[in-house]
């Protein structure tokens, strides 16, 4: 499955508490594109990626936001 979300108009720590329970849902083959703008969120969301081994890619869209791709596997 293909999730998707928007969290481009909200602050830490919303996005990170959002992200933990979509990460719970995600199954072996999903992915997650993620939209992040705040610096809280630019800092702390890669941080929890890489502590909890979820491989992801990253770069940066319009506007200053930030596109993670995380897939499961």
């Amino acid at each position: 499955m293909n999730y998707q979300y928007d969290a481009s108009g909200e602050v830490c720590p919303l996005p990170l508490v959002k992200l933990r329970v979509l990460l719970k849902k995600m199954k072996i083959g999903d992915s997650c594109r993620l939209l992040i703008k705040d610096t809280g969120s630019k800092s702390d969301i890669p941080k929890l990626l890489d502590k909890l081994n979820y491989p992801y890619t990253s770069i940066i869209i319009d506007d200053g936001i930030q596109e993670l791709n995380i897939r499961i596997r």
